[in-house]
């Protein structure tokens, strides 16, 4: 699959939010989706397939956390291949030929600046993680909610080496405009960098509502020629009962899509809070 094909219909409708979705269907506060892959196939499967039936022509796998060194704090480290190749098998059954797979690849969660971690271990783990999507068939890699612009440059070399296209996404959530990363990166630095590093597409996902995305992927834009994935919150959640309830999301994104895709996204989606009926509407926005 080359990326350039995907974009002779432009923007691309991708999927809508993993983590949200499995709580609604079960998933504990504070517990690790990824472990559903082997625990919970059937559900897990419920989230891609009803973001396919939805229009959306690209899925995620339910991989976000599912590197050893994430997964160390569920005692699940020894699990990586297993779990990945699960995360990828399901969503592929879900898309049945009808969207490509694209496999998650998360941040670490540990602090390169605070010593929690080496250069060498993210290399390994990102490279273990990385071999097993490919081994499994998945179409793409994403590499998502980056905040650490020398993390992301080392999983990005790691996702390379197995020839699959890769998209570099980060979450831009800090500073007075909620414009830089938390470890202070620019829009204008993360796309510069990843773009001269061989990423075949860049981003942002996560951290704020769609609004906040609309400057952000105009700064992206001004600053390479590579494709654009944005994937939005579906703004600031409420907890009510222990759940995370996004007010007036599709209101939202519908009122706020337009100005993404005119800024040039050239892929568009959901992150948190998002869900299959935001995916549905978007697409049929685009079909107009």
């Amino acid at each position: 699959m080359r990326i350039q094909d995907l974009l002779s219909s432009c923007p691309v409708l991708t999927d809508g939010a993993w983590g949200t979705q499995l709580q609604a269907r079960g998933l504990p506060l504070g517990a690790c989706p990824d472990l559903w892959n082997l625990e919970q196939p059937d559900v897990v499967e419920q989230v891609p397939r009803a973001y396919v039936e939805a229009g959306s022509r690209i899925v995620l796998t339910n991989t976000f956390r599912a590197n050893r060194i994430a997964l160390a704090s569920h005692g699940a480290s020894h699990s990586v291949v297993e779990i990945n190749r699960a995360g990828v098998e399901i969503s592929k059954r879900a898309a049945a030929g009808r969207a490509f797979v694209f496999a998650s690849i998360g941040p670490s969660g540990k602090m390169l600046l605070a010593g929690d971690v080496t250069e060498n271990e993210l290399k390994d783990a990102f490279e273990e993680q990385a071999n097993a999507i490919a081994e499994s068939g998945a179409d793409a890699i994403v590499i998502e909610t980056m905040a650490d612009l020398t993390e992301a440059l080392i999983a990005l070399e790691a996702a390379k080496r197995t020839d699959l296209p890769v998209v570099v996404s980060f979450v831009f959530d800090s500073g007075a405009q909620c414009d830089r990363t938390m470890m202070g990166v620019t829009p204008e630095q993360a796309a510069i960098a990843v773009t001269k590093a061989g990423a075949d597409v860049v981003g942002a996902n996560c951290g704020q509502g769609i609004a906040g995305f609309v400057g952000i992927c105009q700064r992206l834009r001004d600053s390479t020629d590579l494709p654009l994935w944005i994937k939005a919150n579906a703004g600031i959640p409420q907890l009510v009962e222990d759940q995370a309830i996004y007010p007036n999301a599709l209101e939202s994104f519908m009122t706020h899509a337009p100005a993404v895709i005119a800024a040039g996204a050239s892929f568009i989606g959901g992150c948190c809070g998002t869900n299959p009926e935001i995916i549905q509407r978007l697409h049929q926005e685009l079909s107009r």
